[in-house]
């Protein structure tokens, strides 16, 4: 068997394309059940963001599993095959488990450590698990998924530093004042960069937003996002004394904001600092405010300074979470590789208490003048014999399954012991093949030989 991971994301495919495949929230339990009713597919499992969509299944053969995931996809959204190949990535089996780390831990966003995407991987396994389409391989991964993206923000600096000019300015503005707690921000202009600046103060406390807008339309548009108030840039020019924090991105032509207007303005602000972050280009506030006294000014060079600052310590970073997940990933491929001796094992311990019990009801037969205290003695002394018999072979079975020729030994090792038909009995048992994930005693193929990115398209003829 296999894990295989297919999907388009933000760097593949344009947001024309990644829109006609966005799975709605309502519909993913519906889309789980018809993903795993396609064929060759045991357990699959759908991760749908604003910037990626992958489907993740264990398959039972790689042969003809690309063709099978395009025509699920064919389906379900109704668009042909030649509309979206060229766009779709694949992995398969190592590449499809770190591929699947990295995601987790924000290496493979389009903003490096974010941390949204961890919640976004635990939902997506939680939904799919609800609705059955998980099993033995999937339950085991996602779950390790989740714990090192969980590890990669604990263990790591990642998460810490502002990468997006938004962000930076709120940074910057907590250097000054600690915690936004009570400030009053001013937004002169109304555009995207603006609004997701006051997201990020409000986030962090800020108490009370005035918009200030050419159109006071769409300053009114804004400040109701927010329970803010809309006002002229006029009229805020002349309130400049009332507010702590300003933001400026009007695309005026001019200086919004002149260095005399802000002198006049700090001599009734009781020496209280004024925070202006000047995003526009070109300038909206005059750049010779920021040599009065209490003015602390920003433009979008320096903001864009710091995130590339940033940028670069994430990135270090991202190399130490590089080593978790290559450590991770082999951690998983090594429980692959022993997962069919679970069996083996678990019928050699059957068989050993059978005899065990066995040899002790014909002992206790034959001395009934044993009384509780002298069975009880003698049952636990003849137990920790079988447990001391069985502990070497056991080991060394479970090391030998990982190497090469685990499959081999698996099959020497069921003979000598004679456990066939115990594991024949344990196989009839009604188990359907996705309950079982058909682990049981197959080998896992492939392991240790990461595929290729593509290559089962291309055997499909994709």
């Amino acid at each position: 068997m296999h894990i295989v991971a297919v999907g388009l994301n933000y760097r593949t495919a344009p947001v024309e394309v990644r829109e006609q495949f966005a799975f709605a929230e309502k519909d993913l339990p519906a889309a789980l059940h018809q993903l795993m009713r396609t064929k060759s597919v045991l357990e699959g499992v759908i991760v749908a963001t604003c910037n990626r969509t992958e489907i993740y299944v264990v398959v039972d053969r790689l042969h003809m599993c690309g063709y099978f995931l395009r025509s699920f996809m064919e389906q379900w959204f109704g668009v042909k095959g030649e509309q979206f190949t060229q766009h779709m990535y694949i992995y398969e089996d190592e590449q499809a488990i770190r591929h699947l780390f990295r995601v987790t831990c924000g290496l493979d966003s389009m903003v490096i450590g974010e941390t949204q995407i961890l919640g976004q991987v635990r939902s997506a396994f939680l939904t799919a698990q609800g609705e059955g389409a998980t099993g033995t391989w999937f339950n085991r991964l996602f779950k390790q998924a989740v714990t090192v993206g969980k590890r990669a923000h604990s263990e790591t600096s990642i998460g810490e530093s502002a990468v997006s000019v938004s962000y930076a300015a709120v940074e910057l503005g907590k250097r000054i004042f600690g915690m936004f707690t009570g400030k009053k921000v001013l937004i002169l202009g109304a555009g995207k960069m603006s609004e997701l600046t006051v997201k990020h103060l409000y986030a962090s406390g800020a108490a009370e937003v005035v918009v200030a807008n050419r159109t006071l339309a769409r300053a009114e548009e804004l400040a109701e996002k927010f329970a803010g108030r809309p006002c002229t840039l006029e009229e805020a020019a002349l309130r400049l004394h009332e507010f702590d924090i300003v933001i400026s991105s009007t695309g005026a032509g001019g200086y919004v904001l002149t260095a005399d207007r802000i002198v006049h303005s700090m001599k009734n602000r009781a020496s209280r600092p004024l925070f202006m972050i000047d995003i526009a280009v070109p300038r909206d506030i005059d750049p010779a405010a920021s040599e009065i006294p209490g003015v602390f000014l920003y433009d979008i060079d320096d903001l864009e300074g710091i995130v590339e600052s940033n940028m670069e310590m994430r990135r270090g970073e991202a190399v130490k979470i590089e080593g978790m997940i290559a450590e991770e990933t082999e951690s998983f491929q090594h429980w692959l590789k022993t997962l069919g001796v679970q069996p083996v094992i678990r019928a050699l311990q059957e068989k050993s208490n059978a005899i065990h019990e066995e040899t002790l009801d014909s002992l206790f037969n034959k001395l009934p003048e044993l009384d509780e205290h002298q069975r009880k003695i003698i049952r636990r002394l003849t137990k920790s014999i079988v447990n001391q018999m069985m502990h070497d072979p056991i080991n060394v079975i479970k090391e030998m399954s990982g190497d090469k020729n685990g499959s081999e030994a698996l099959d020497y090792f069921t003979k000598i012991f004679a456990l066939e038909e115990r594991l024949e009995t344990g196989l009839e048992g009604g188990n359907t093949a996705q309950e079982r994930n058909r682990q049981s005693l197959e080998p896992v193929p492939g392991s240790g030989n990461a595929a290729q990115p593509k290559s089962a398209f291309a055997q499909a003829g994709l």
